[in-house]
């Protein structure tokens, strides 16, 4: 059952690498991952629910990447390393990130687990970055809102209001903003 989840998830990504949000279909995911489209809609019973899910895998393997969490930087510095490899993520794949952003966007309440655990997975690696292995209350408020300033970024880009530049200085302007502050981690 794992595996052919897996395999589902595999497939979403290719055919949001390739196509995007609107070429990520139902049917060409299943055909892709070697399986009937019935079966598909019982493990993802729609695309932001499958799409939101393989931005949840995305966050995971990129937090086995790498402890964002350790070594010899300051935490704004720690915060850099994992918002500059985020940046490269992101515009390395814009049809994948166009197609998740769009979908965490527009989910429907059957993706809420997946949303949540996206949420999840990226507040805590940016909460890790500024707090260590440990992070404070402190530090998971700051992440969460340096995850809300990422997502408003990205639905700038994919939309056409700014572009990859202009969403990278304000995603760094505030993350500077939020941690060199009065009692602000670091």
């Amino acid at each position: 059952m794992l595996a052919r989840r897996e395999a589902i998830l595999d497939a979403a990504w290719a055919v949001a690498s390739a196509h995007g949000f609107d070429g990520v279909q139902m049917r060409a995911v299943a055909a892709q991952a070697g399986i009937a489209a019935s079966s598909l809609y019982r493990h993802f019973r729609s695309k932001s629910h499958l799409l939101v899910t393989v931005l949840a895998r995305e966050f995971e393997r990129l937090d086995t990447e790498f402890d964002w969490s350790t070594g010899d930087l300051a935490p704004q510095a720690r915060l850099g390393r994992l918002t500059t490899h985020l940046h490269t993520a992101w515009q390395a794949n814009p049809h994948l990130t166009e197609a998740m952003v769009r979908a965490f966007v527009v989910a429907d309440t059957e993706a809420t687990g997946a949303i949540e655990h996206a949420v999840a997975v990226i507040e805590d690696m940016l909460a890790r970055a500024l707090g260590g292995p440990a992070p404070t209350a402190h530090d998971r408020d700051v992440a969460s809102l340096i995850a809300d300033v990422w997502l408003a970024n990205l639905i700038a880009v994919i939309s056409g209001r700014i572009d990859a530049g202009q969403a990278r200085e304000r995603i760094d302007r505030t993350a500077r903003q939020l941690t060199s502050g009065p009692g602000a981690t670091g």
